[in-house]
């Protein structure tokens, strides 16, 4: 057996690399762009100065004193210089940060720049409609309104003879320069409204005093440059090629018939309140949440790594390594790439509107991992930087101490369901920090909840979280004359070794989807076998609960069962059985063909080894997503096309589905945590779904099924009234009543 001792992201260090360091480069860029514009004024004012003599144009700084300009050009590369020394103190935070591999390279440039357009295009904003389109109002103007700027000064620094700045261009140029401005004070307006009037939840929660100055900023800027071309055009009579300019036009109009004194001094003054606001955007923009116009597309472009999506980061061998600490207690435990997360931040709270278990009234808010991450980094760097947003004054951070700021209980209170990562538009990656705050707690402080140590001690010992016998692994399949059960020290000689899992062979509701995916199995002729005794389990739970070491110890002993045995394929029905052997155990050396059950009954359909024609559902059926088959593994359609294929049935969809399904509250070990704290959340979805008006519930996971049943249940809902069960059951259930229908009718008579 082959075990690795690293991950790849672990193996790229920066030791012995003497190159240049990130924040060294963004000063860099702050000093050029600085230098550009000292350039720029000095050839524009005293070397070149040319003028443009076409009579349907405009003077670059017309109206504006000597003096001003003089300023102009000495203020904005003190500001650039100043901006990129700011923001290269928070990449220094940065830098603190564990290695993590996110180099770019030919295999991964065509997702990274994908990636890249997604946030650059808004795509991701966009899943939230009227937020997105807020967004965009603003970011696609502001870059407008940027361009813009830069044409008119690119222009002036031109010969007279190259200069395109006139005539029709000019018009154009002045159209779509109003136009921008419109649509970047409608957008500002409208963020104001939904921050300050309409007030949603998630926003209301976090508003500070820096959104107020922001958008002010930013609303400041739209209308001055309004203003200030009002007067612009007004102080040159209100020439007619101006018209193109269709808001300020007008409104000069309306004061044509002020003095020219009045209008040059009026000009002037909005000139300087329209630079000054720029200025001050400048000022905020390393120092606010602004940070994330250039933070969010980074973290975007950096979302591609080189371990699956549903696969934690691997750690040493925890019984060879000479590691000291495990998991993340402190700032420098975590990888730049998650320090780089909490700048990235847009604070937009859309994870916390998907949390499961903030929903239900526990004390976690995905957001506030992130945001309170970010104060630990900020306050304990070197020099201290402000935090990712404004906190309130008397919450001080003394100690690089994680656990400073965030409590054991919002850390035990996650699903790892995965619905923050996957809503969120920027791509931070909060269930990592989660779970390697989990691994601290568990490996270094055995800070844990009680009932979770007895699933631990049960894995260790009896080699299954619920610590039965490992002997009664195989009962479920005694009456089954087609299950043929396999030593784990003999030869595997069928296609697949269905991996039952441990709810599929000791939980009484799962074995009925053992036996009935099983008898599908056998009616599509699929060559399989059980380990019985000898499957353990995957380790999942000791993963997902921070116990790496109970982990490797199961993953070792499972992966050198199935090598031995030369099994290749493996079919399981619980997803987060197949997450670990699909994504987790190539990290111990692991590698097989594995497919969930509802892959496979997909493709059984398909080929006709399963023959559906007959079959008929006539009820209306709601699907559960299960998170670890869903998010974890982008696995949707799957088990929606198994139940589809049925005659007669009607297949609804709750309010949450698909990737922004809800859990169902055992995830992440929760499955043996009891909840203590507000609603529980098996009872929340199971609501949701009754309410569809389902007659059955269909489920595609072992966990969802007994919380989903237990949920109906508790809400007074037997299975007369809603019958929940595996979609293997309501396949099983479909086919068999064709079967029962078409049996020949025999009557015997005795006389």
């Amino acid at each position: 057996m082959s075990t690795t001792t690293e991950s790849p992201e672990e193996n790229s260090t920066d030791e012995g690399n003497p190159g240049l360091k990130p924040r060294y480069l963004v000063i860099a860029i702050g000093v050029l762009f600085a230098a550009v514009t000292i350039l720029s004024g000095v050839l524009g004012a005293i070397v070149f100065n040319f003028h443009d003599d076409s009579s349907i144009s405009r003077e670059v700084f017309g109206n504006i004193p000597g003096g001003v300009k003089l300023a102009f050009y000495v203020i904005v590369p003190i500001l650039l210089v100043w901006g990129a020394v700011a923001f290269s103190q928070r990449v220094k935070n940065w830098e603190r940060g564990a290695p993590d591999r996110r180099v770019t390279t030919t295999r991964n440039i065509k997702r990274r720049l994908e990636d890249f357009r997604a946030g650059v295009y808004m795509q991701t904003l966009l899943r939230d409609p009227a937020a997105g389109l807020m967004h965009s109002l603003i970011y696609f103007s502001f870059l407008i309104l940027l361009a813009v700027t830069t044409v008119l000064e690119i222009n002036h620094q031109l010969p007279d003879d190259a200069k395109f700045l006139h005539g029709q261009v000019y018009q154009g140029y002045s159209f779509v320069g109003d136009a921008a401005g419109v649509v970047f004070v409608l957008g500002v307006g409208w963020a104001i409204v939904r921050r300050y009037v309409q007030r949603p939840y998630r926003i209301r929660i976090k508003t500070k005093p820096e959104h107020a100055l922001i958008l002010g900023v930013l609303m400041t800027i739209g209308l001055t440059g309004f203003v200030t071309e009002m007067f612009r055009i007004a102080h040159e009579g209100s020439p007619a090629f101006e018209k193109w300019s269709f808001i300020s036009y007008p409104l000069a109009t309306l004061i044509d018939g002020a003095g020219e004194a009045t209008l040059s001094n009026w000009h002037r003054v909005f000139w300087v309140v329209h630079v000054v606001s720029f200025f001050t955007f400048l000022m905020i923009l390393p120092t606010t949440m602004l940070r994330h116009m250039f933070t969010s597309p980074l973290n975007m472009y950096l979302r591609d790594r080189d371990r699956p999506k549903g696969a934690m980061r691997a750690m040493p061998n925890l019984m060879q390594t000479e590691l000291e600490t495990f998991g993340a207690s402190t700032v420098e435990d975590f990888t730049w790439k998650q320090l780089l997360d909490t700048d990235a931040c847009t604070m937009c709270g859309r994870c916390t509107s998907q949390c499961p278990a903030h929903a239900t009234g526990k004390p976690l808010d995905p957001r506030e991992i992130v945001l309170k991450t970010g104060e630990v980094m900020a306050a304990t760097g070197r020099p201290s930087v402000t935090p990712p947003i404004g906190v309130d004054s008397e919450i001080t951070v003394s100690a690089d101490d994680l656990f400073e700021r965030i409590t054991p209980e919002e850390i035990w209170s996650c699903t790892s369901c995965k619905a923050c990562d996957e809503i969120c538009p920027v791509n931070i990656e909060i269930l990592d920090k989660i779970l390697d705050m989990r691994r601290y707690l568990s490996l270094m402080e055995s800070n844990f909840p009680t009932e979770l140590g007895q699933a631990y001690r049960s894995m260790e010992n009896s080699g299954n979280p619920w610590g039965l016998s490992q002997a009664e692994r195989a009962d479920w399949a005694k009456d089954l004359e087609g299950v043929k059960v396999i030593d784990g020290g003999d030869p595997f000689d069928a296609e697949y070794l269905y991996w039952v899992g441990c709810a599929g062979s000791f939980d009484d509701k799962n074995k009925k989807v053992s036996r009935a995916l099983a008898k599908l199995l056998e009616k599509a002729g699929v060559s399989f076998a059980i380990l019985g005794p000898a499957e353990q389990c995957t380790g999942d739970p000791a993963r997902r609960s921070g116990n790496e070491y109970i982990f490797q110890m199961l993953a070792m002993q499972n992966i050198e069962t199935l090598d031995s045995m030369g099994v290749r394929k493996i079919i399981t029905q619980c997803p987060h059985c197949f997450n670990t052997f699909k994504n987790e155990y190539p990290q111990l050396g692991g590698d097989y063909e594995v497919i969930h059950h509802s892959q496979l009954l997909e493709q059984l359909i398909a080929e006709g080894r399963l023959d559906v024609g007959e079959a008929s559902l006539a009820e209306r059926v709601v699907f559960h997503d299960s998170c670890y088959l869903g998010r974890h593994n982008d696995i949707y359609m799957a088990p929606r096309n198994v139940i589809g294929r049925l005659g007669d049935i009607e297949v609804v969809e709750a309010n949450r589905n698909g990737t922004r399904g809800m859990c169902c509250g055992a995830g992440g070990a929760r499955m043996w945590m009891e909840e203590h704290t507000g609603k529980q959340v098996n009872v929340e979805r199971s609501q949701e779904l009754i309410r569809t008006g389902a007659s059955r519930i269909a489920t595609a996971c072992p966990f969802c099924y007994v919380m989903i049943d237990d949920g109906a249940k508790a809400e007074g809902f037997e299975d007369e009234d809603v019958k929940v069960g595996d979609i293997a059951i309501h396949l099983l259930d479909a086919l068999e009543s064709v079967e029962v229908s078409q049996k020949p009718l025999v009557e015997t008579v005795e006389e």
